[in-house]
């Protein structure tokens, strides 16, 4: 049987969370339907005992393995031929018993429950087909079986049999549809933030080459030219060795800026990329940015406060499983105070650094701003992960 889908595993969020429910949901109807149909039939005295022991265990049977059938489906694992022959024999008998005994009303829930668990191997057509095909052999069953002991009521064995089809299948297969779109919701939202992550890589390395590319070639070249002119003409040579200095000085300059965000970095655009990336990977986003406040802000600081942005979107995307964020940046007496909050608690780290050494994880941003007379911290408090920057306005 084909198990068509992705294996989907968030560590325990909640996806997780739903993916179990799903499943008690699934095999709960089908425990309470068997057990409480077939249950009454077990307890009655007027059958034999030995028929009622039987009926009574491969009932219970026939629910431990929907549910063990459920819970590989859920995880997307093919069945094992061991079980697939055990809930076909259990079943089996779980209904055969019964239709002996002239009982037209619980025999075909078994069947029907054990099908339609079955058919949520299949693709949706086959699932569909399979369905039907029950809804006509099932009643047949019930048609026959009745017409052939004399069964006086021949609509009931065989109204009974379609009603159980239809009351187990579409429910069981809408429950499992939702779990899909569930997970693949959830691998889109993961896709989106690591595609976003990889933008911003990309973004980074086209600047790195913007401002090295041309800086080294001419530092090749006056570095060749000086090479060739240092026997024949020594001063030309000195001459071409300043300019390739301070072509090197201009591009280790450049170089900084971009690593520390001052190039092409400011607070409101990083606040404005934020937003999208993460509406992007299906996080809620609320942005309630003073643009007064944000413009008064000093060079050093504004730029500071939009790299702690930009880090703090970075973690949210990487090492939590947010669905809400909150950026704000208000007035804090003569400061300003932006905080940057999500509903995903990022795992805990050594240094409070996603990437630490790289120059801009938080530790290092809370060390340059307190050089500026800010302040930077972080904390984790139930599902909650707050990160605050305060900077003098």
């Amino acid at each position: 049987m084909s198990t068509a889908g992705t294996v989907v595993d968030d560590g325990g969020g909640g996806l997780a969370n739903f993916r179990r429910n799903v499943w008690w949901g699934l095999a709960g109807t089908v425990a309470c339907v068997l057990g409480f149909a077939v249950g009454d039939w077990v307890l009655d005295p007027d059958v034999p005992a030995g028929l009622r022991a039987v009926t009574g265990l491969s009932t219970a049977a026939t629910i431990v393995a929907c549910g063990v059938l459920l819970g590989r489906r859920i995880r997307n694992e093919a069945p094992s031929a061991g079980w697939l022959v055990t809930a076909c024999c259990v079943t089996g008998i779980a209904a055969a018993v019964p239709l002996a005994l002239g009982n037209f009303g619980i025999w075909s829930i078994a069947p029907a429950a054990m099908l339609s668990v079955l058919v949520m191997f299949l693709p949706a057509r086959r699932a569909w087909a399979a369905l039907g095909a029950a809804l006509v052999v099932l009643p047949v069953i019930g048609l026959v079986t009745a017409l052939s002991t004399g069964e006086p009521d021949v609509g009931h064995a065989v109204w009974m049999p379609a009603l159980m089809v239809l009351a187990f299948g579409p429910a069981m297969l809408g429950m499992l549809r939702g779990w899909q779109v569930a997970a693949r919701l959830d691998d889109a939202r993961q896709l989106a933030g690591q595609l976003a992550v990889a933008d911003e890589r990309l973004r980074f390395a086209a600047d790195l080459h913007d401002i090295q590319g041309h800086h080294l070639q001419v530092i090749a070249l006056k570095s060749e030219l000086a090479a060739r002119l240092a026997e024949a003409d020594p001063a030309r040579a000195a001459e071409q060795m300043r300019e390739v200095q301070q072509l090197a000085g201009d591009a280790l300059r450049e170089t900084r800026a971009l690593v520390q965000g001052y190039r092409r970095t400011t607070l409101d655009a990083e606040i404005a990329n934020a937003s999208k990336v993460l509406a992007a990977a299906g996080v809620e986003v609320r942005a309630d940015v003073d643009a007064d406040l944000a413009a008064a802000l000093p060079e050093a600081p504004r730029s500071l406060l939009g790299l702690v942005v930009r880090e703090a979107t970075t973690n949210l995307l990487r090492h939590s499983s947010a669905t809400r964020a909150a950026i704000v940046l208000v007035p804090d007496g003569a400061r300003a105070r932006l905080v940057i909050d999500n509903d995903g608690v990022r795992p805990a780290e050594p240094d409070g650094s996603a990437e630490a050494g790289d120059g801009t994880g938080l530790v290092s941003l809370a060390e340059r701003l307190d050089a500026v007379g800010g302040h930077l911290s972080w904390s984790g408090d139930g599902d909650r992960f707050v990160v605050t920057a305060t900077v003098a306005g």
